[in-house]
């Protein structure tokens, strides 16, 4: 039953000053300047939610039980458009080619393919005079692993006991349900935003952010963004950097029995690899960041692959070993790549063999730059107080040591972004990945509330 208007309107907010913390944590836990959202508007969004329980659970279900992996996410695209439509969005959608994306594959990667991916937009227009989001949530997911590992079908939504399970229930289809109930529910308590919102359902986030960097260049921009990334509903300010890079080292081949007269590819990368591990520790102990500090490894260095030999009695000529290394915000991409670098060199050169074949060091796939929006932003003011009025407390203040979309938002588009979401991201990715529906239905109050706290109500 659709909710009776009230008189929501937006409220000037006087100038006040912060009460003195005791702590002098650099990380505040309250806006410095807020006032209460409207309870009437409060109490209404969340019946207006509540109402639409099952048809909320059934979208979400929807979206589950439709396969997208990522390079494979048309058929969800096609989904997507229809639900915008049915919420009355202005929909666009297209395909980022190889050519725009041609200068930029040092950020998302090369791309296996092109076609078949749509990125979908959708838009409603405000009333005018209040200040404009970009929402965003990427729909491709992880291939599901073997299926006799899951309880439930990877993609059969089944909901159990609360919980919707399925590849991408949690990473991020959960998010894309999140701003559409957020907008039925203002739609149903007949609510007017003042600002212009925009929901960019893109592709490729999962191998470099193909699709939130294409919308960027595509012109899409706000006074802020926000991602639903699974944050568990905690206010996410800030994402870690990654740098991903192979090094090749050549040694010379020989017969076991004669292995005095090789070189062994394997033993000269031992003393490179141990140095990158004494980097890394390096790096945490004297690296510092309020929101990264609570981390014990906030910068972690990780040798995922090393190929080398190909035979037991033959000295290994050559080795490959690719390297994850993280980095916080305020460390630069660029001079981040030459530390890496001119760190693994160094090594090399206290060898007489690397000396005269040193390593060959190759950055490959997607470089991730590290990305922060200040806590005290005013889209971090909006959420808060949104999350105060539905659950009676303050979010907690995080910052995620993994890479994401946001980083598109803040480093190319320039606008302040923060990520906040239901969903635990430990459960990502594995087996029986799973959603909360009540935490599905906490951020779309959350939701909702902030779009009206931001962008103000006509």
């Amino acid at each position: 039953m659709p909710c009776r208007r009230a008189n929501f309107t937006s409220r000037m907010r006087p100038l006040c000053f912060a009460p003195a913390r005791d702590d002098l944590s650099p990380v505040p836990t309250e806006p410095s300047l807020h006032m209460p959202l409207d309870a009437r508007l409060v109490q209404a969004v969340t019946e207006a939610t509540e109402a639409r329980r099952d048809a909320i659970i059934a979208l979400h279900r929807q979206f589950v039980q439709t396969p997208s992996v990522t390079g494979n996410e048309g058929p969800m695209s096609q989904r997507v458009e229809e639900a915008f439509r049915r919420f009355a969005l202005q929909t666009e959608s297209w395909v980022a080619t190889a050519e725009e994306m041609r200068n930029h594959l040092e950020h998302v990667g090369e791309q296996a393919r092109y076609d078949g991916r749509l990125n979908v937009v959708g838009r409603r227009f405000g009333a005018g005079g209040g200040r404009s989001i970009l929402l965003n949530a990427h729909i491709d997911t992880v291939p599901e692993g073997d299926p006799s590992l899951w309880s439930h079908p990877p993609y059969a939504a089944d909901l159990v006991d609360g919980r919707v399970y399925g590849r991408g229930s949690c990473d991020m289809k959960g998010g894309l349900t999140t701003y559409l109930a957020a907008l039925g529910a203002l739609d149903a308590c007949k609510v007017r935003l003042r600002g212009d919102v925009t929901i960019a359902a893109t592709v490729g986030e999962e191998d470099g952010g193909l699709g939130a960097l294409a919308t960027v260049l595509r012109g899409y921009r706000a006074d802020a963004a926000l991602v639903t990334e699974p944050t568990q509903l905690a206010l996410v300010t800030a994402c870690e950097g990654s740098l991903v890079f192979r090094i090749t080292i050549t040694g010379r081949s020989a017969h076991a029995a004669t292995r005095d007269e090789g070189v062994s590819a394997l033993e000269k990368f031992i003393p490179i690899m141990q140095d990158l591990q004494a980097f890394g520790r390096e790096r945490n102990a004297t690296l510092s960041h309020p929101l990264y500090d609570v981390f014990a490894n906030k910068v972690p260095v990780n040798i995922g692959v090393v190929r080398a030999g190909n035979w037991a009695s033959t000295v290994p000529e050559s080795l490959e070993a690719e390297v994850r290394v993280g980095f916080l915000p305020g460390e630069e991409l660029e001079r981040f790549k030459r530390v890496v670098r001119d760190r693994i060199l160094g090594v090399a050169a206290t060898d007489p063999w690397l000396r005269d074949h040193p390593p060959e060091i190759t950055f490959f796939g997607g470089q991730f730059i590290a990305a922060e929006t200040p806590v005290d932003a005013p889209i971090c003011d909006a959420i808060r107080v949104a999350h105060r009025a539905v659950t009676g407390k303050a979010p907690k203040v995080e910052a995620a040591t993994y890479g994401a979309d946001m980083r598109h938002f803040i480093g190319f588009g320039g606008m302040p972004c923060v990520m906040y979401g239901a969903g635990d991201i430990r459960l990502a990715h594995g087996p029986d990945e799973y959603l909360e529906v009540e935490e599905l239905m906490t951020a779309a109050r959350v939701v909702a509330l902030a779009l009206a706290e931001w962008c103000g109500v006509a």
